[in-house]
């Protein structure tokens, strides 16, 4: 037992020394940032720094996420530190979720940047426009161009 508290003590203090690099594809943290910036991650960062949620009222605040992703998710953010879960023996059971302290901190940083990309949507809307516009534009006019490449090459029939 001893061997294996020293085991992990060593692999702890060893990982607290290393510098982590998310650029690298070994690096340990590029699951925790997939775990934090996926689909449904942010989202469940953001709604549980507004407090402790039961599963059910998690769902319903996160609008669109079935039971398992957000299982999935929660399993994921809780390995990685981020929310503590607590079941309370009741009768029907209870699960509470809230965040860490650590996860505090990754939601308020999250949550600065879907207040910034909120707050930016309508410059986010028009440059989508003008995007679509363009790219709707210059497909017509390729398509226009590849029809008269075929007609051409038939004798213009």
């Amino acid at each position: 037992m001893d061997s294996e508290r020293t085991g992990a003590a060593s692999s702890t203090a060893d990982a607290e020394n290393l510098a982590f690099d998310v650029f690298a594809r070994a690096c340990p943290s590029r699951g925790t940032l997939e775990h934090v910036t996926g689909k449904w991650g942010g989202l469940i960062l953001g709604a549980l720094h507004e407090g402790s949620f039961r599963f059910n009222e998690l769902r319903r605040r996160v609008d669109g996420v079935s039971e398992k992703m957000l299982s999935q998710t929660l399993h994921a953010l809780e390995r990685d530190g981020l929310v503590h879960r607590e079941a309370q023996p009741t009768n029907p059971p209870r699960v509470d979720y809230r965040l860490t302290p650590l996860g505090s901190a990754v939601a308020e940083r999250l949550l600065a940047l879907i207040y910034l990309v909120e707050d930016r949507m309508p410059e986010v809307l028009s440059a989508q426009e003008r995007y679509d516009t363009v790219r709707a534009d210059s497909g017509e006019a390729a398509g226009r161009d590849a029809g008269r490449a075929t007609m051409a090459g038939r004798g213009g029939r």
